[in-house]
């Protein structure tokens, strides 16, 4: 039997309104720059992690079970337990976030879900009815 690995996500109060479940922090962060709430240091700070997370961490290509084109994408990404410089700029991204006002909570799981993309440093995972989002 393999050994559970504890998977981290990282969340704002804020429930999306497609998945239901507590946004995570890119949506979080995507939607306080759409509305200029960032200021000049936080936007040169955000642009910059953007950057890095586009060249470091893959784009799930699956959110759902099932196969079908339009089948509801409810799968939600975890990271992996040694994903640590992704965790640690995910910190970053949450002290921006935290001075808008906005509570962060990093979440951990042995049982995030139906693993519908795994790849290195993540997995999406559709979560059990048990699963705490």
């Amino acid at each position: 039997m393999r050994p559970s690995r504890i998977f981290v996500r990282f969340v704002v109060l804020t429930p999306d309104p497609d998945s239901g479940h507590r946004q995570g922090l890119f949506i979080a962060m995507s939607n306080l720059n759409r509305r200029g709430a960032l200021m000049a240091r936080e936007q040169a700070v955000w642009n910059d992690l953007q950057a890095w997370f586009d060249l470091h961490l893959e784009r799930p290509d699956r959110f759902a079970r099932a196969g079908r084109a339009h089948a509801k994408k409810a799968a939600l990404c975890w990271f992996k337990p040694d994903a640590t410089e992704h965790i640690a700029g995910m910190r970053k991204i949450a002290v921006i976030l935290e001075a808008h006002g906005h509570h962060v909570e990093m979440i951990r799981s042995d049982r995030p879900g139906y693993i519908v993309h795994e790849d290195e440093h993540q997995i999406a995972a559709e979560p059990f009815r048990d699963t705490l989002t």
